[in-house]
């Protein structure tokens, strides 16, 4: 058997972190198997649905990586398909109309739990055969009344429910549109899916659409049902913990990797292994692996994995993400250094990319003030002349490169009798305004030649004015 999975987001908002974890385990269930991966949006809400909501989930699926093989299938191209299924079912006479009115049936179930009863449809229209005058009638699924269906899930293994428990569900609206449960039935019957990963939140609908498509004599998909994300407060994952649009992470300096690696730990597992490559999620990945308890969303987790793929992934890769950050601060990539080189430079000291195109804006563009603290520090009169000779020496270099920078201000150093560090950290102020960045022979070669020189001059006229001052 071909394996057929399948994503089916309703396009009502962005693509999120669950959405994103169920579509993860589905590609990666049919990347494993040689199967094929179907992209479907299901955007029978009319009301809700939205073309901005649509290219926020596709942006965010090409955004992870994760490529479909068919698709995107809509669900409002296919109603001529559903209207012909809904007929075959009321022919067959797995269905009827319902004339019963909203009022009828909020009255009929108050009823029912004022009795402490299941509320539910209780099937007064089942063998109506004559149509109500001015009542656009919905369609109903004819439940069988006895029996049960055993969903034997690949996820939370077999569970048992009792027809008895389930009403006659609407397949069809007075204006005639369709339901989630008869178009999704007829969706996975269509496209051959296999195996129907999603959340487990549709477990109930499971029953009733078993129920539907033997009544279509079709067979049935596998079904596995992923539990729910928790924030760390043990609730139902939401914004306030993290649930955001994936691209959100993307905007937060995330790498897509990261994200991947992180999503495919909420729920799964392989022994002890923490960090996956996507080609080893692939190899190893398997539904009945995939924890029944619910999992917990931890955002220090994914900056570690983050950090951890910063600092070991291909530095060109790093850049081309990163080059969208620096973007978004104003700034030309291509009016500095190679961001490879400000990647390798800065990956040890950025968690996120955002942290890194931040730290990374001084190489591109000079700074407005010192930070006091480090210019009280180290700009002080007893460096003016080691940074003149060293504003000379370096302007003077045919050759801008880590190694002949580092060979530069070891010179001056040894010629001024002095340690490093009480060169180098001046030179670092100056030329950057702060006390913290990568070594000073990186620091330099990133900023580039013009700059420093032009950088080291502000710095000593800095001590200058600082030496006059207190001298008046």
């Amino acid at each position: 058997m071909s394996v057929r999975t399948r994503f089916a987001p309703s396009p009502t908002g962005y693509l999120h972190i669950g959405g994103a974890r169920t579509a993860l385990f589905s590609w990666l269930h049919a990347r494993r198997h040689g199967g094929t991966f179907v992209l479907r949006v299901e955007d029978t809400d009319l009301e809700r649905s939205t073309a901005e909501s649509v290219n926020a989930i596709l942006e965010g699926m090409t955004w992870l990586g994760l490529e479909y093989d068919e698709g995107p299938f809509f669900q409002t191209h296919r109603f001529h398909r559903y209207k012909e299924v809904i007929q075959q079912l009321l022919d067959q006479g797995d269905a009827y109309h319902c004339y019963c009115s909203k009022e009828e049936v909020a009255a009929m179930r108050e009823g029912q739990m004022a009795r402490r009863e299941k509320p539910r449809y209780d099937g007064r229209c089942r063998h109506r055969t004559e149509p109500v005058a001015g009542v656009d009638p919905v369609v109903r699924f004819r439940s069988p009344m006895d029996g049960s269906v055993a969903v034997d899930d690949l996820v939370r293994g077999r569970v048992v429910f009792q027809n008895s428990e389930l009403d006659d569900l609407v397949i069809a609206r007075g204006d005639g549109t369709p339901t989630y449960n008869l178009t999704v039935v007829v969706d996975d019957l269509d496209m051959g899916i296999t195996h129907v990963v999603r959340g487990d939140d549709h477990l109930n609908n499971t029953p009733r659409q078993i129920n539907i498509l033997r009544a279509l004599g079709a067979e049935l998909p596998h079904y596995a049902h992923v539990p729910m994300i928790l924030g760390s407060d043990s609730k139902r994952l939401s914004k306030r913990h993290g649930a955001v649009s994936v691209m959100q992470y993307r905007d937060d300096g995330f790498l897509p990797e990261a994200v991947l690696n992180y999503l495919v730990r909420l729920g799964w597992s392989s022994g002890d292994q923490e960090v996956f490559s996507l080609d080893e999620m692939v190899e190893l990945f398997d539904l009945d692996n995939v924890n029944a308890g619910a999992s917990t969303f931890n955002p220090e987790k994914l900056l570690w994995l983050n950090h951890h793929y910063i600092q070991n992934a291909d530095p060109a890769h790093i850049a081309r993400h990163l080059s969208f950050h620096l973007g978004r601060l104003g700034i030309d990539p291509k009016t500095g250094p190679d961001p490879v080189d400000l990647v390798i430079g800065l990956r040890e000291r950025a968690r996120t990319l955002v942290e890194m195109a931040e730290k990374g804006q001084v190489f591109y563009r000079d700074f407005d003030e010192f930070d006091e603290t480090a210019a009280r520090k180290n700009l002080r009169p007893v460096v003016l002349e080691p940074l003149r000779t060293l504003a000379t020496r370096l302007a003077a270099l045919t050759d801008w490169r880590a190694a002949e920078i580092d060979a530069t201000v070891h010179a001056v150093t040894d010629e001024f009798e002095l340690k490093l560090g009480k060169v180098a950290q001046p030179l670092r102020v100056a030329v950057t305004g702060s006390a913290v960045s990568p070594p000073i022979d990186v620091t330099l070669m990133l900023v580039g030649q013009a700059a420093t020189v032009r950088r080291l001059g502000r710095a000593i006229e800095y001590i200058e004015q600082r030496t006059a001052a207190s001298s008046d």
